[in-house]
């Protein structure tokens, strides 16, 4: 969509200014010095006093009521409050639904986690280096070797709107290391898997992902895209250095945190899953993740020592991914305070 290319190339040429990067790391030790507050609305608050527009978080432990955070806005130009109930652009947490999606084709027998990219994208032997090595399991956990195509120079000033011009950046390039031998996070690919299971189901995934994960846990404020939802119930978000707000781009999922804690939730105590397939799960991915898109960081963690799922929603993102690590210091500060 043209509207969204051009809002994002505004962000790279409204780019913070040297002067106000060069004190930006003062602001992580100053985060991780400060005293403890007593509360989780005070970290949220003092968060906020970081140069975060917005925050959520969403906590559910075992044993106790769930807690509802907020601080800041959910529109900063309208002067509208966060809101605990706002849906967020979720970004990389959507791996999880994913990969929990993949687990479920493989117990039915309709995916195999050992067959490779030359077997499920015939047509990419050749053009993806290592295609008829790179198996699905790999895929999934990010072991694959293959270039991540959202790190082509200035993606996220003209980002890629289908599966053929997102592959178009890595295709013809080496890989980056042999499969399996080494680990880096790459968003290829789950666009690879996600074509894997749209040839498979004969339909979008995302279709999928609703009836066998959504509909069964009643996650009712969990969507695909933008395109469904209200965009008066999305938070605001904003990058540095650039005044507007990004809530009308569309990057995938979204959804509120309660949603997406209970999800997690579901995924721990394995009531996501039939019979046997958490310990496939288990065997290739995570149970947590971080998701970044411009103007929404989002985290969602399991804390087993305190029963805990934590979601923490962030709606401020600049362009040296200073605030990634600022929202990282405050994630663990809400955690000793809990604990």
């Amino acid at each position: 969509m043209t509207s969204r290319k051009t809002i994002v190339i505004r962000i790279i040429l409204f780019a913070g200014t040297a002067i106000s990067l060069f004190f930006v790391p003062w602001l992580l030790v100053k985060a991780w010095t400060l005293p403890l507050p007593d509360t989780i609305q005070e970290q949220a608050d003092e968060a906020i006093g970081h140069g975060f527009d917005g925050v959520i978080v969403y906590i559910d432990q075992g044993g106790h009521p769930p807690q509802y955070i907020t601080s800041g806005w959910h529109d900063r130009d309208a002067k509208i409050p966060a809101k605990p109930d706002a849906l967020f652009k979720i970004a990389s947490i959507s791996k999880l639904y994913d990969a929990v999606a993949v687990t479920k084709l493989v117990n039915a027998g309709r995916l195999s986690l050992d067959k490779t990219i030359a077997d499920y994208l015939p047509k990419l032997t050749g053009r993806i280096e290592n295609a008829h090595k790179i198996t699905l399991r790999l895929l999934v956990q990010h072991r694959s070797g293959i270039p991540n195509f959202t790190d082509a120079p200035e993606f996220w000033a003209a980002p890629t709107e289908t599966f053929e011009e997102s592959l178009a950046l890595i295709l013809g390039k080496p890989a980056n290391f042999e499969p399996g031998e080494d680990y880096e996070y790459c968003n290829t690919n789950y666009l690879l898997i996600n074509k894997i299971m749209d040839d498979e189901l004969d339909y979008d995934n995302s279709q999928f992902i609703k009836e066998e994960i959504l509909i069964p846990l009643g996650l009712k404020n969990t969507f695909s895209s933008l395109s469904e939802v209200n965009i008066e119930e999305v938070m605001s978000g904003y990058h540095v250095g650039y005044p507007h707000d990004l809530k009308t781009n569309d990057y995938g999922m979204h959804a509120t945190a309660e949603d997406v804690g209970k999800f997690l939730r579901a995924m721990v105590d394995g009531s996501v899953f039939e019979e046997g397939e958490q310990e496939i799960y288990a065997s290739i991915y995570e149970f947590e993740h971080g998701g970044w898109v411009p103007g929404y960081q989002s985290f969602v963690e399991y804390h087993e020592a305190l029963d805990a799922v934590v979601v923490a929603f962030y709606s401020t993102t600049d362009p040296k991914l200073y605030n990634w690590n600022l929202s990282e210091i405050i994630n663990g500060r809400i955690v000793k305070i809990l604990t």
